[in-house]
C-alpha cells in the first residue's frame, strides 16, 4: 500500500480527516522550508503539498504568486526543490505530494524528473496547469515510479469530464471548491457539497477539497462533506507575515494543530 493511500485509510479509521497543507518551497528560503517541513508534520499535518515556485503561477492569488517570485530569488528550483526533499525524507513520514506547474517539470525531462522524485521519496505529484488529456507522456514514467497523479475537479468540471478525471486520478482527487486563483474567497458549501457527491458516486478514491479554507471552522465544515481539507495561502501568509521572526516555526505549529484539531 503506497503512503497516501495508506495514510487516508488509517484516518478513516481513526475517525478523522487529512489535513493537507501547501508550502511554497524556498519560502521565505530553503533553510526555513527545511525546518518547516518536519515542523508541519508534528503539528499533525497529514500530507503536505511542496510548491515548486514558477515565475506565472496563473492558478494562484497574489499571496501564493509574491512567495513565488521571492523563492525563484532565491534560488529555489526544481532540482534544489527535489534534492531538499530526499535530504528530509529519511525523517519526515508524512506523504510529501509535488505542486508544480509544468513548465519546470518539462524542461527537466518527464524520465528525469520521475526518476529524481521517486529517488527524493515523492509521493504524488499535481500539475496544476496540465490537463489529464495530455497527461498521458508524463504519467508513462510517473506511473511506473510509483508516484501518485493528484488530479482536479472544478466547479465548472461537467458530469462526462469529471468522470474522466475521477477516473484518471490516483492517491486522491483534488476539489477546487470556487472559481478562480487560490487564497481569494471562501469555498461555497451548497456547491461544494453536491460537486463532493458526485464525485464520490464516480471514485472511491478519498476527495480532499480545497481553495479558500483558512480557519479551523471551515476546516470543520468541509471536513463534514470530505475525507480532507486542503489550506495553502493561509500558511503561505502566514510564513511571510512572520519572516525573519524568531518564533515563525511555532506560530506555524500552532496554526497546523488548530486546523488538524477541527478535523479529529
Amino acid at each position: 500500500m503506497k503512503r497516501i493511500e495508506k495514510t487516508f485509510a488509517e484516518l478513516k479509521g481513526k475517525g478523522e480527516k487529512a489535513l493537507v497543507a501547501y508550502i511554497t518551497a524556498g519560502y521565505p528560503d530553503l533553510g526555513t522550508t527545511r525546518r518547516l517541513i518536519p515542523a508541519l508534520e508534528r503539528a499533525g499535518v497529514d500530507i503536505l503539498e511542496v510548491g515548486v515556485p514558477f515565475s506565472d503561477p496563473t492558478a494562484d492569488g497574489p499571496v501564493i504568486q509574491a512567495a513565488s517570485q521571492a523563492a525563484l530569488k532565491n534560488g529555489a528550483t526544481l532540482d534544489r526543490v527535489l534534492g531538499l526533499v530526499g535530504e528530509l525524507r529519511g525523517s519526515v513520514r508524512i506523504p510529501l505530494v509535488l505542486f508544480s506547474y509544468y513548465n519546470p517539470i518539462f524542461s527537466m525531462g518527464g524520465e528525469a524528473f520521475a526518476g529524481r522524485a521517486s529517488d527524493a521519496g515523492v509521493d504524488g505529484a499535481l500539475v496544476v496547469d496540465l490537463p489529464f488529456e495530455e497527461a498521458a507522456e508524463l504519467r508513462r514514467h510517473t506511473d511506473p515510479a510509483g508516484i501518485d497523479f493528484i488530479t482536479l475537479v472544478a466547479p465548472t468540471t461537467g458530469v462526462g469530464r469529471m468522470r474522466k478525471v475521477v477516473k484518471a486520478a490516483t492517491g486522491f482527487v483534488y476539489y477546487i471548491s470556487v472559481t478562480g486563483v487560490t487564497g481569494t474567497r471562501g469555498p461555497e458549501m451548497e456547491e461544494t457539497r453536491a460537486n463532493v457527491e458526485a464525485i464520490r458516486s464516480l471514485t472511491e478514491r478519498p476527495v480532499v477539497v480545497g481553495f479558500g479554507v483558512s480557519t479551523p471552522e471551515q476546516a470543520r465544515e468541509i471536513g463534514g462533506l470530505a475525507d480532507g481539507v486542503v489550506v495553502g495561502s493561509a500558511f503561505v501568509k502566514l510564513i511571510g507575515d512572520r519572516a525573519g521572526d524568531p518564533d515563525l516555526i511555532a506560530a506555524v505549529e500552532t496554526y497546523a494543530a488548530s486546523l488538524k484539531a477541527a478535523l479529529r
